[in-house]
């Protein structure tokens, strides 16, 4: 998977230019037919566009910073599933090509392309159940929340 990155910021002058224009590399894959490339991971909110930091290159888990963001673009293949997962965050998902389904508790939800998703803090799972790979955008923002029932 290939995907272009261009990230702007500010020359010593103070004027707008490209910092980084390059394919994405920092690659997550968790299992084979799962690949993952961090675009971006921001520390805190409001985040900060000052300095020259390669923040797409950094080593991270799923979940971003405290009080933090970070983007990844996806892909799953035909037949994957991903796992069972919870992050305590607020997700936006864009559904780049292909289709798939997102499993929660109770409930499936077919999404296809063009689909956009908003995920607040629940147990979720991937499942490519079509003939294509399913590409999508997630933007995980650091969250917090009492609507989630532990159980023990």
């Amino acid at each position: 998977m290939e995907i272009r990155r261009v990230v702007t910021g500010h020359n010593p002058q103070g004027r707008s230019c490209v910092l980084i224009d390059d394919i994405a590399s920092n690659i997550t894959s968790r299992r084979p037919g799962h690949d993952s490339r961090l675009i971006w991971v921001s520390d805190e909110a409001p985040a900060s566009y000052d300095g020259g930091e390669d923040a797409g290159a950094r080593k991270i888990g799923r979940p971003p910073p405290k009080n933090g963001t970070l983007m990844r673009v996806i892909e799953i293949q035909p037949g994957v599933t991903a796992e069972p997962h919870f992050t305590e965050t607020v997700d936006y998902v864009i559904v780049m090509s292909g289709e798939m389904e997102m499993v929660l508790d109770e409930e499936t939800v077919h999404l296809k392309a063009g689909d956009v998703l908003v995920q607040r803090g629940t147990s979720h799972n991937w499942v490519n159940n079509g003939p294509d790979p399913c590409r999508f955008a997630a933007i995980l923002i650091d969250a917090q929340g009492t609507d989630r029932a532990v159980s023990g």
